[in-house]
């Protein structure tokens, strides 16, 4: 070993200082070193992941779907709503059935009452006694006959409109008058030659 006081010999390393030895202090108006942050600054947020591709051969739909052609088919709102003049119509045809006919029926039996007094008993089985209102008794038998034909027509319709729902209440209540229509001519005929009966006897005896 060498003196620690000696110079080293040529061509010897100088030892490098031990880690024990006393750093010096830096010179005046020396400017240290800058401290680093004892943490490392936060890594930036990564990107969404990218969404996966679709497989080679798969359906591609555009964004926001496929616009509809012009001028296509669209299919309506609602169906429309059947029309009710099938009901209009049988309940008019029920109304001239059990109105407007007895009307006509009651006026002319009143005539035939008043002109033919005595009525069916006077007769002796031919019809000859209905001469004197042969006319008053060809119109009540027309307005039966009109009658007959107007109450089974409006039957018939009001049948099909509450089979159709075309005009369903009206059809309903066509029926109904209908029916009644038959019971008003006959009353509403007997009525009125009872009354036209007696009016004319009364004036055949005074």
């Amino acid at each position: 070993m060498t003196d620690p006081q000696l110079p080293p010999p040529p061509g010897a390393v100088p030892p490098l200082p031990s880690a024990t030895s006393v750093p010096q202090e830096p010179a005046s108006g020396a400017v240290p070193p800058p401290a680093y942050p004892s943490t490392p600054p936060a890594a930036p947020a990564p990107y969404p992941p990218a969404p996966p591709a679709a497989p080679p051969g798969a359906y591609q739909v555009p964004v926001g779907g496929y616009a509809a052609p012009s001028g296509s088919y669209t299919a309506p709102d609602a169906a429309p709503k059947p029309s009710g003049f099938l009901g209009l119509l049988a309940l008019g045809l029920s109304i001239l059935a059990a109105v407007v006919m007895p009307i006509i029926g009651g006026v002319s039996a009143f005539e035939v009452g008043r002109r033919i007094p005595q009525g069916v008993s006077g007769s002796t089985g031919d019809l000859g006694f209905l001469s004197p209102a042969r006319d008053q008794v060809l119109w009540t038998e027309l307005s039966f006959w009109a009658g007959t034909v107007f109450g089974i027509a409006a039957i018939v319709l009001g049948i099909i409109a509450i089979r159709r729902k075309r005009g369903r209440g009206a059809g309903i209540a066509a029926l109904i008058v209908a029916v009644l229509g038959a019971i008003i001519f006959f009353v509403a005929v007997f009525t009125a030659f009872a009354v036209g009966g007696a009016a004319g006897y009364a004036t055949f005896t005074t």
